[in-house]
């Protein structure tokens, strides 16, 4: 089953050349249980995007269907079946985060346990602590939790990462991880690369309010072309190594009791291992393949949006 489907999405403000093309011309389908990263720098269109999802942005041109229902004509029943956590995310500040929770299960109907809730998210402390005191983590945290409340079919994240710590971090993609075990659709957007990388199935790349990929990252890095590089630590270097006689080594460094190779395959990394391996005792090996960071520069120019906002590596697991 597919849980969105966008047919030619378009988002357009003001008319001629003072027109701004937020969203252009966007194709995207994500299947029910998928975790599908929305990739792209500040200002690319990721936003508002979302925001059309959630029919709270009226589209210019195109369609967009979440759950099997048109999001311009049947947003509010629609939401009922979503769990939001918006990028920005303003508190009640004299609310307490078990009233804010509450607040969505009176609004939804539903009976969850928010002390569980608030648990899951790790805020279980605070929970009749008033909000406006809460650091910038412990919003998104509780706003996570809200969004959590009436199990919903699919998880809408803007940005989940923001104001997080690494440990927050860390948590944030292992309850990801656990919503999509239980069946739940996640499409979270971010420019944190580490934090795509480390969950998602799929991965869609924005530039400039248009898709300029989409696809697994392990296929857009065999499609991309991108090095591999491979590090071995050896007890002696051997002389002479020659290992730039091997067919895809681009490069070779060697340090004290190092060599390096940067690869065109993934798969020379076993020859340069072999090789030198039979020609002295290999003590130990680091591979690395091409960084999502290097993906993601190639495809938006260099990862930077329109207002020269850099992409950020965020923490990998």
């Amino acid at each position: 089953m597919v849980a969105i489907e966008m047919d030619g999405l378009t988002k357009r403000y003001g008319s001629g050349e003072a027109g701004v093309v937020a969203v252009d011309d966007l194709d995207l389908v994500v299947e029910e249980g998928e975790v599908f990263g929305f990739l792209g720098p500040n200002g690319a269109g990721k936003s508002t995007t979302i925001n059309m999802l959630l029919g709270f942005v009226e589209p210019t041109a195109g369609t967009a269907e979440v759950l099997g229902m048109d999001a311009r004509t049947e947003a509010t029943r629609l939401r009922e079946r979503v769990g939001i956590l918006p990028e920005g995310y303003e508190v009640f500040e004299r609310l307490t985060a078990r009233e804010h929770v509450e607040w969505v299960k009176d609004t939804k109907g539903t009976d969850d346990d928010v002390d569980a809730l608030l648990d899951a998210v790790g805020i279980p402390e605070a929970a009749d602590r008033q909000a406006g005191g809460f650091s910038k983590g412990m919003r998104q945290r509780l706003a996570l939790a809200m969004a959590l409340v009436g199990d919903p079919d699919l998880l809408i994240l803007d940005e989940p990462s923001s104001g997080l710590d690494p440990t927050g971090m860390q948590e944030m993609r292992e309850l990801i991880r656990e919503q999509a075990q239980d069946g739940t659709t996640v499409f979270f957007s971010s420019h944190l690369l580490g934090q795509v990388g480390a969950v998602c199935d799929r991965v869609g790349i924005l530039h400039d309010g248009s898709l300029v990929e989409m696809d697994t990252i392990e296929n857009l890095r065999e499609e991309s072309g991108g090095t591999s590089v491979v590090e071995v630590d050896v007890a002696d270097v051997p002389e002479p190594l020659g290992l730039g006689d091997l067919d895809g080594v681009r490069e070779v460094t060697v340090g004290e009791g190092t060599v390096t190779a940067v690869c065109e395959d993934p798969t020379v990394k076993v020859d340069v291992v072999r090789a030198l391996d039979d020609r002295t005792t290999v003590t130990d090996i680091v591979s690395e393949e091409t960084s999502l960071e290097e993906l993601f520069n190639r495809y938006t120019g260099n990862g930077r949006g329109d207002g020269g906002d850099p992409v950020e590596t965020g923490v990998t697991a």
